[in-house]
């Protein structure tokens, strides 16, 4: 097999697509792509204020909102399509929209009744897997067919490998999402794509601020031996690492970011 280079071309202007860019991992990612030449399209479904806070305070010029429920028939080609024509060829997605956890969506099989379960399962299913699943589809046929090189960057989690007693269906969720990064990696290396993940630990976001600081939140800094929990701007950068053209031989990989709270073997 031949090697190749996934360099994009000198004139080719370095794009990005980060869905889920409200706040907390995705607005940081932006940022943090912005300031390194990006042109980024912010995606958002829910929450357009935030939004629109993380496209004034991008770096540079250029960048663009696309907005779409991604659960939604159609979305996830619109939302590609809409951030190609305002950006050009798309060259870095970061599959970062996700429906986290919190009391809401408290789902211990022992103590929920099965509709309240089944809901958890299909909404996580819906939005952490399918999204990222027909937003990368798109993302890559485009790629494929324009005949340049790109990167995928899946924001997984720790959960996937130490088990959620409380939501199942996000760590569930999350490791299927993970072997579909693998699998992804495998597919489309021959095409000059780079797919990989990161998995955070509990990261300090507007979402998880109220956890943090309240009764149990020492419970959950103390599970690093650092004694804190992650910073967006942190899992940003091994994101933008990731995404990189120097990071292909990472292809296929999925990152720890866990502040060794969370070992696996």
């Amino acid at each position: 097999m031949a090697a190749f280079d996934i360099a994009p071309p000198a004139d080719q202007p370095l794009t990005a697509l980060v869905t889920g860019a409200s706040g907390g991992i995705g607005r940081a990612t932006c940022q943090l792509l912005a300031e390194r030449g990006h042109r980024v399209a912010v995606h958002w479904a829910h929450h357009g204020d935030g939004a629109r806070e993380t496209l004034a305070s991008l770096p540079g010029d250029g960048h663009a909102l696309v907005r779409g429920d991604l659960t939604e028939s159609g979305a996830a080609e619109r939302v590609v399509g809409e951030a190609t024509d305002a950006l050009g060829p798309l060259g870095v997605l970061v599959n970062n929209a996700a429906v986290a956890t919190g009391p809401e969506n408290r789902h211990h099989p022992a103590d929920t009744e099965f509709a309240q379960w089944s809901a958890a399962f299909s909404t996580m299913i819906d939005v952490n897997l399918r999204a990222a699943a027909d937003v990368s589809y798109w993302f890559a046929r485009r790629a494929i067919d324009h005949g340049h090189a790109a990167s995928i960057v899946n924001v997984g989690s720790r959960g996937a490998f130490r088990g959620e007693t409380d939501h199942p269906a996000y760590a569930a969720t999350k490791a299927a999402l993970h072997a579909l990064g693998q699998s992804l990696a495998l597919a489309l290396a021959p095409h000059r794509i780079v797919v990989t993940t990161v998995a955070p630990g509990f990261t300090a976001t507007e979402r998880t601020a109220e956890r943090l600081t309240g009764p149990g939140g020492s419970v959950i800094t103390g599970q690093s031996p650092f004694g804190r929990v992650a910073e967006p701007d942190e899992v940003a950068h091994a994101i933008a690492f990731l995404a990189d053209p120097a990071s292909v031989w990472a292809s296929g990989a999925v990152l720890d970011l866990n502040g060794a709270s969370h070992l696996r073997g």
